[in-house]
């Protein structure tokens, strides 16, 4: 077989035993296939499959205690060096730009991926018989260099995500096992963060490698990289998090804040990790928690049901730490909230939307706007009212969400809101009935528990607006039992018509 380049260097260079090479030559050769796969030569197939041929026969034929030696500055240190090939070799390997990888492209990623992976898992065997044999300690040097970008390298071909495949896949998995094996590292979150107390983890490592590929103009160069970053991210939480705010932040922001709604998503999703994880007092500062919850609010004008569905549990989980500047001395009244600038948005919305899957989210998420503010949901209560009796109103396919949904809005409402409920008691007991009256007709394809449930739900809101009126709901359905046919809706009238007289009305 004919040697290429770096293997003839080598030869010319040291002695033809390959444990007795120099670092010197051996640098020579990491340089030469640095240079092959970082230049214009590495867009040719012959150059790069002759720098990663050469690149395994070195590995192969270099004892470990070698590898990791050379200080000479002109050679830059062999452990600096093999970083410097990890680098390489994790950006020859990453995937093209969306516009440009389809089809063809991907299964070239794929393939790339395979041999880079073997490379590194033979990078990682040298390093940990490096670190068995004792008698070399610049192994420690070496995998600082090498663990950064073998674990993008991991991330990157181990998520599920178009440019992946089986093959590749599992090399990924082996390469990101056998590197929390060598680091000794019981998960991907102690590698990160550190293992001990006084370790610092490598996450400001891989954040820093990640950074030039994180900014405005090349973030979307690499599609990988906001999966890597996000994946990252939500490994690491509280109390380690904080201390990477400013890192992670603009990233999180800049993703969020694209046309696309996929990145739209992943943006928001890595918000929540940040509110979720990192002190309110450092959210504060610096007016970062106002600057999320305004990136967050415009994406309620985007009428997409996935991204709905994200941004409204993260406004609910930031709204705590918004308000905490916020105090009400009495006396004059309340000052509004962000809660109800959002509840009153999402109402406005809720109203005329038609789409099912729309109205199935801003439903679920409901009940959690009116526990947040309590009474003060009595400030949107006419709109609530319109909203509810319109949903309740609407079938909304075979499991019913929306409805049962707004069912549990409205005894919530009742609940915190009951002293303004008996004056709009006409309006819910009528919507209530109706209700009952169509679900017990219900000849649709809606599993038998789902109408059970409905049933049960709209009766416990008769016995709730029964207590709020003090009684009326019993008085106005005392007939019904006489005329009413059916023995689902009889059976769910007599039901109320059973509750002790004067019980309180839960929740006050």
């Amino acid at each position: 077989m004919e040697l290429t380049g770096s293997r003839e260097s080598l030869s010319r260079e040291g002695s033809s035993l390959p444990g007795e090479w120099s670092s010197s030559a051996l640098g020579q050769a990491f340089s030469q296939i640095l240079h092959q796969l970082t230049g214009q030569e590495s867009r040719r197939s012959k150059a790069r499959n002759a720098a990663l041929q050469d690149l395994s026969a070195l590995l192969e034929a270099t004892e470990c205690d070698t590898l990791f030696e050379g200080s000479d500055a002109s050679l830059r240190g062999m452990p600096q060096l093999l970083g410097q090939v990890a680098e390489a070799l994790e950006k020859y390997a990453a995937p093209p730009r969306e516009s440009e990888g389809r089809g063809e492209r991907h299964s070239e990623v794929a393939e790339k991926a395979a041999a880079v992976g073997l490379l590194f898992l033979k990078l990682l065997r040298k390093v940990e018989a490096a670190k068995n044999s004792l008698v070399c300690p610049a192994w420690k040097t070496g995998l600082r260099h090498l663990a950064g970008p073998i674990y993008i390298f991991a991330v990157t071909h181990s998520l599920e995500q178009p440019w992946t495949s089986s093959s590749p896949q599992d090399v990924a998995e082996q390469v990101l096992a056998l590197l929390l094996q060598v680091t000794e590292c019981g998960s991907v979150a102690g590698f990160l963060r550190g293992e001990k107390e006084d370790e610092k983890g490598r996450f400001p490592t891989i954040m820093g490698l990640l950074k030039s590929d994180l900014n405005k103009e090349s973030w979307k160069n690499n599609p990988a990289t906001k999966h890597v970053f996000s994946w990252t991210l939500r490994k690491v939480t509280r109390p380690w998090l904080s201390q990477h705010l400013e890192r992670t932040l603009p990233p999180s922001l800049l993703i969020s804040d694209d046309y696309q709604t996929e990145n739209k998503i992943l943006g928001v999703r890595c918000l929540h990790h940040l509110v979720l994880n990192v002190p309110a007092a450092d959210l504060l500062q610096y007016n970062r928690a106002q600057v999320v919850y305004h990136a967050l609010f415009n994406h309620l004008y985007t009428p997409e049901h996935h991204l709905i569905q994200a941004v409204l549990p993260c406004l609910l989980d930031l709204f705590p730490i918004l308000e905490k500047a916020l105090h009400w001395k009495g006396g004059a009244a309340r000052p509004t909230t962000h809660c109800d600038e959002v509840l009153q948005l999402v109402l406005t919305h809720m109203e005329p939307e038609h789409r099912l899957l729309l109205r199935r989210t801003y439903a679920r998420n409901l009940p959690a706007f009116v526990k947040r503010l309590g009474i003060l949901t009595v400030r949107h209560l006419k709109r609530l009212e319109r909203v509810i009796v319109g949903y309740l109103e609407v079938y909304d396919g075979p499991e019913e969400e929306a409805r049962l949904k707004m069912l549990e809005t409205l005894k919530l409402l009742m609940q915190y809101t009951w002293p303004r409920v008996s004056c709009r008691l006409v309006v819910f007991l009528k919507a209530l009935l109706k209700l009952i009256c169509d679900v017990a007709r219900d000849s649709s394809l809606t599993p038998e528990p789902v109408k059970n449930a409905l049933l049960e739900e709209a009766t416990d809101c008769l016995i709730l607006l029964d207590h709020c009126s003090r009684g009326q709901v019993k008085g106005l359905l005392a007939n019904i039992p006489q005329s009413c046919e059916d023995s689902k809706v009889v059976s769910c009238i007599q039901k109320v018509q059973r509750v002790t007289e004067g019980a309180p009305c839960d929740g006050t």
